[in-house]
């Protein structure tokens, strides 16, 4: 029997009216699929749980909507080329859903929800030989235009040499990543924004 988080229908009310129904179909789907699936809220989105293991989750963001299977994704057959295994940033595993139509049909959808509920039941797989050590990486270093910039903002500075390793390199890989001057500047100048109000590089989603 699906057990159902009273925080889903909250946050599916607070969604943005094009949200709600995608958000009410994916939940039925997924109930459809794994009829004991337990409801909860993790990271601020809708998670669904099977026999103790996280199944998928569903979010609604200002423009669109995500599903996704979780770390399942790579593992299943997907014989309709439906996944976007790669697709980090937008969260879930349909690239970005904007209405019920964008999706595939519930058939395709229910078919790789069962295929990820097998997994969770079948346990983790055994490794096929010992891991091997990855080789250390380099530390990031934080890029001089970035340095600069932080010394011009005292409370941005703060914040950013507060904040733990893995917050100070999400915004130094997003600046660095940059492939023109332009974009890396505007990024720089979002980034002290950001950091003025003490947000992390990736609080949309949070």
């Amino acid at each position: 029997m699906a057990v159902t988080d009273p925080r889903v229908d909250a946050y599916i009310d607070k969604s943005a009216a094009f949200a709600q129904p995608i958000l009410t179909h994916l939940r039925q789907l997924v109930h459809k699929a794994c009829p004991d699936a337990v409801e909860t809220i993790k990271w601020g989105m809708p998670f669904f749980q099977h026999n103790g293991g996280l199944l998928c989750h569903i979010a609604a963001f200002k423009q669109h909507c995500v599903l996704g299977l979780w770390k399942h994704a790579p593992l299943l057959k997907d014989p309709e080329g439906v996944l976007k295994v790669k697709d980090k940033d937008g969260m879930g595993h349909f690239d970005r859903i904007t209405s019920v139509k964008d999706l595939p049909p519930a058939r395709v959808i229910t078919g790789l929800l069962k295929e990820a509920i097998a997994l969770i039941d079948a346990g983790p797989a055994a490794p096929a030989s010992p891991a091997k050590k990855a080789a250390p990486k380099p530390p990031l270093t934080t890029p001089p235009e970035l340095t600069a910039a932080l010394k011009k903002n005292a409370k941005a500075q703060r914040t950013f040499e507060g904040f733990p390793p893995s917050h100070r390199k999400e915004y130094i890989q997003w600046i660095t990543e940059a492939k023109t001057d332009a974009t890396r500047e505007k990024r720089i100048a979002t980034t002290i924004g950001w950091l003025e109000e003490g947000k992390s590089r990736n609080w949309k989603y949070k």
